[in-house]
C-alpha cells in the first residue's frame, strides 16, 4: 500500500485538528474537503479578498456526498486576515497542523503592486509563524512557489539550484522559505515548504485579471470566445493536477522522517507541456464533450512581463523524503476538471 493510502487509512480513524489558511481559495478548499471526508476537525482562515464562499459551500457538500455524511460539523470558519496576528493566534488555538495557503498570487498582480504582495505574503507569512510557534503547532506546512527558480533556466529544476526571482511575488516566496528556515533553527517550528508548479482543477477561478491559464481558456472555450496565449505558445509549464497538491500537503504534514523537516519540495509531476499543446489537449477534450463547439485558432500577443520560458520539476526529492507519488497525469486532471468546469459553468 502507497504511504498516501496508509496515511488515509489512518487519519480516517484518528481525528486530529487543521487549520488552512485561504481555504475559500482554489488549492484551501480542496484540502478542506479532502481532510472532512478524512473525518478531520478543520478551522478555516479567510478574508475572501481572493476567495469564495461558495467553495467553501462546495467543498462541504462534495464532502458530505462522497463520506455519506453531514461533515459541516467538524469546520469552524473564522473571518479573518493573515495580516492581523491576532486573527493568526485565534485560529492557530488547538491546532495540530497548519497547512498555509493565503497568500495575493499572480505575478502580474505583484508587478502592479508590489505593496498589497509583499504585506500579505510577507508580513502575512510572519504573523502565522509566530502564531504557530507560540501555539506549538505540530507541523507548518507552506505553500511555496516554483518562482523561486527565477532566472534559472536549467531543467529540471532541483530544489538547491535557484535564480534571481523575476517579479516582486518571486521575492515574497523566497523570503517565506528563508523566514521558515529561520523559524526551524531558532524556534524548533516543523515546517515544510512545497513548491508548487502550476497546479490545476476545481474550484480554480476562470475570471477576474489574474485568472490562471487553464480555467481561463476553458471558459473561453466554452463561451466561443477568443483564446489568447502570451508568447508563440512554446513557453512550457509543468502542469499539476490539484489531487497531487493535496497529497503533497498531507504527506509533509503527517511524515515521521526526521530528515524531511525543514526543507522545501517541488509539487509537480516532472512532465513539460508547451502552451501549444495545453490548447490543442483542453480543445480537443471538450469538443469531445460538448455538441455545437468547433475549433478555434488561438490569438497569439506579447510575452508576459516577469514569465519564465521554460519550467519542469524534478520531483525525486519529494518522492524519497515524504513518499510523494503523483496520481494524476496531465490529461487525466483535465479530464476532471473540465468536466466540473462544464457543469459549474452553465
Amino acid at each position: 500500500m502507497k504511504k498516501y493510502e496508509e496515511l488515509k487509512e489512518y487519519l480516517s480513524k484518528n481525528q486530529k485538528t487543521w487549520l488552512i489558511t485561504g481555504v475559500a481559495g482554489f488549492i484551501g478548499s480542496n484540502l478542506l474537503e479532502k481532510l472532512l471526508i478524512l473525518n478531520q476537525k478543520v478551522v478555516g482562515l479567510d478574508n475572501f479578498e481572493t476567495g469564495y464562499q461558495f467553495n467553501i459551500d462546495q467543498a462541504i457538500q462534495d464532502a458530505n456526498n462522497i463520506s455519506s455524511r453531514d461533515q459541516s460539523c467538524n469546520f469552524n470558519f473564522i473571518n479573518g486576515d493573515i495580516r492581523n496576528l491576532n486573527d493568526c493566534v485565534q485560529a492557530c488555538n488547538d491546532v495540530d497542523y497548519v497547512l498555509h495557503q493565503a497568500a495575493l498570487g499572480s505575478v502580474p498582480r505583484s508587478i502592479e503592486d508590489p505593496l498589497a504582495t509583499n504585506d500579505a505574503n510577507i508580513n502575512g507569512f510572519l504573523n502565522i509563524l509566530i502564531a504557530s510557534k507560540d501555539k506549538k503547532v505540530k507541523k507548518f506546512v507552506y505553500a511555496a512557489s516554483s518562482s523561486s527558480y527565477g532566472d534559472n533556466t536549467d531543467l529540471p529544476k532541483i530544489e538547491h539550484m535557484t535564480g534571481n526571482p523575476l517579479s516582486p511575488y518571486a521575492v515574497t516566496k523566497v523570503v517565506n522559505e528563508l523566514y521558515a528556515n529561520v523559524f526551524a533553527k531558532n524556534y524548533n517550528l516543523k515546517t515544510i515548504g512545497l513548491r508548487y508548479f502550476n497546479v490545476f482543477g476545481k474550484r480554480q477561478d476562470p475570471n477576474g485579471a489574474y485568472a490562471a491559464v487553464i480555467p481561463k481558456w476553458v471558459a473561453s472555450i466554452l463561451n466561443n470566445k477568443e483564446v489568447y496565449i502570451n508568447g508563440d505558445g512554446e513557453t512550457s509549464r509543468d502542469f499539476c493536477y490539484i489531487e497531487n497538491a493535496v497529497q503533497a500537503n498531507i504527506l509533509a504534514a503527517m511524515t515521521t522522517n526526521q530528515e524531511a523537516i525543514d526543507q522545501v519540495y517541488n509539487v509537480a509531476l516532472n512532465q513539460r507541456t508547451s502552451l501549444n499543446e495545453l490548447y490543442k489537449i483542453i480543445e480537443d477534450k471538450i469538443i469531445e464533450k460538448v455538441e455545437g463547439l468547433e475549433q478555434k485558432k488561438p490569438v497569439y500577443r506579447d510575452f508576459r512581463a516577469g514569465d519564465v520560458r521554460h519550467s519542469q520539476a524534478s520531483i525525486d526529492k519529494a518522492k524519497e523524503f515524504l513518499n510523494y507519488q503523483p496520481e494524476y497525469k496531465v490529461s487525466d486532471g483535465l479530464n476532471e476538471a473540465i468536466d466540473w468546469y462544464i457543469n459549474s459553468l452553465k
